[in-house]
């Protein structure tokens, strides 16, 4: 293992606002650089900071010290007082890992390892493909940490190699402790592209260079279900990407898939993912806007079995929730059209600020607009190696209509 960065943290005493306390008390992993109304002294990335009830001056929780985010401190321990050390890292990853291995008992080498917050880490991912571990940091204050924290993650994995990759905001100043985005960390690796398993079907990742860790894990059981659903069926996969969907469509026995990406670059993976795999289906490639693809084959009067729509998120901010609204709407009508009698329209959402109620009235409206008649078969969330554990952390919904 390379050398990591040996940096000294110190304690800082905080206490809060009433609301944010409050919201501590709940357990809720944030607090905001404007909740806080007292500070012992100044902090940087990684101090610890130690929150005291206002009134009866108890320990309420700790967490991690971010000096450069409005989130100005990440919690991760409440309630009862813990030394933050190697032994305390090594039991959330345990706990982590344990929530994991239902889905390691299938042919999938490929999940979510730590999801942030969720399991109590709030601002770390660590994805696993097959063999190679990807850590992704979204804050500074991890840092000082990682000497205690990546041997176990190896250890439990059982992984040989360590990817570390970082957030735009950090990649700036991470020279500064000798790391690096896309730096290996531990062992050797052969090829950046990792090939992987979900659920018996091959994938591949860009653990260097790829978008987020690489690849999107958090739709597999819903890449399953269409799996399974399409046998001697037409496929349209909007917003297709590296072809997830599109993959588990033709090696379930779809007689042809047509994916749709803006991404030139992307199609070429989906391409790639898809003759990692057997199958006899036709793969047809369109390389344009989702919303004008998806008015392009209702003018041509072309209908599907099954049309999935998984757009990327639409509201990564609060001033673009109304925007996101009407995209959603859109795509609803647009997609309801595309389906044959008796077909099935997939609608999935990955953006946080817009809720799982909310968006199935959303997918409801706009296929009303259509006058078909339709009927909700289920709702799908998250797969089991992205567990939630506050409402922020809830992001993906999903609904199967058929006609």
């Amino acid at each position: 293992m390379i050398q990591l960065p040996i940096i000294e943290t110190k304690r800082i005493a905080i206490k809060l606002k009433p609301a944010a306390e409050r919201m501590v008390k709940k357990r809720h992993p944030w607090v905001f650089d404007g909740s806080i109304t007292k500070q012992s002294s100044d902090g940087k990335a990684g101090d610890l900071a130690i929150i005291y009830d206002t009134k009866k001056n108890k320990f309420l929780a700790c967490g991690l010290y971010d000096p450069d985010s409005p989130i100005r401190i990440k919690l991760l321990q409440f309630q009862k007082a813990a030394t933050i050390d190697s032994d305390w890292f090594l039991e959330k990853i345990k706990l982590a890992f344990d929530k994991r291995k239902v889905l390691l008992e299938t042919d999938t080498n490929s999940y979510r390892f730590i999801y942030g917050e969720n399991d109590g880490l709030p601002g770390f991912i660590a994805d696993v493909y097959k063999n190679v571990l990807v850590v992704k940091l979204y804050s500074q204050s991890w840092y000082p940490y990682l000497k205690d924290i990546f041997p176990h993650l190896l250890a439990i994995s059982k992984c040989e190699v360590l990817v570390l990759r970082l957030s735009r905001a950090l990649q700036q100043g991470a020279s500064s402790f000798g790391l690096a985005d896309g730096q290996v960390i531990f062992g050797e690796l052969e090829n950046e592209v990792v090939i992987f398993k979900e659920h018996g079907l091959s994938f591949s990742a860009n653990v260097i260079k790829g978008h987020k860790t690489g690849y999107f894990l958090d739709h597999r059981a819903n890449r399953k279900e269409l799996g399974n659903l399409a046998k001697d069926k037409t496929v349209l996969d909007v917003f297709s990407y590296a072809g997830g969907f599109s993959v588990h469509a033709l090696v379930g026995g779809a007689s042809e898939v047509t994916s749709i990406d803006i991404s030139a670059q992307a199609l070429e993976m989906a391409k790639q993912n898809a003759t990692l795999n057997s199958f006899s289906g036709k793969h047809i490639t369109l390389a344009v806007d989702a919303f004008d693809g998806l008015s392009n084959l209702i003018r041509e009067k072309k209908q599907f079995d099954l049309v999935v729509i998984d757009p990327p998120s639409f509201a990564k901010r609060e001033s673009e929730i109304d925007k996101a609204i009407n995209s959603y709407l859109r795509l609803a009508k647009l997609g309801a059209q595309l389906v044959k009698k008796g077909g099935i329209l997939l609608l999935a959402s990955c953006s946080s600020r817009v809720k799982a109620t909310r968006f199935f009235e959303l997918c409801e409206e706009g296929i009303q607009t259509t006058n078909r008649p339709f009927s909700l078969i289920k709702t799908t969330f998250h797969d089991v190696d992205h567990p939630i554990s506050f409402e922020e952390g809830a992001y993906l919904k999903s609904a199967y209509y058929q006609f």
